[in-house]
């Protein structure tokens, strides 16, 4: 599945590289995109919505 979310606090390259290493502790092959200029994160993943944003959220980020 395909999440498409927003990082509020997704502000630079070590944030994306953050978020990306939270999200594949819990699924170890998701295919993360995220810009933070836009403050998008497009994941693909066989993993649950609710463990990747509380994957995000134990790293230290929001997710509107």
């Amino acid at each position: 599945m395909t999440l498409a979310l927003t990082v509020p606090d997704l502000a630079c390259a070590a944030c994306v590289q953050t978020v990306t290493q939270a999200i594949q502790g819990v699924d170890a092959t998701a295919e993360v995109t995220a810009d933070p200029k836009t403050k998008q994160v497009s994941i693909a993943t066989v993993a649950s919505e609710t463990a990747i944003k509380t994957a995000i959220a134990a790293a230290g980020y929001t997710v509107a």
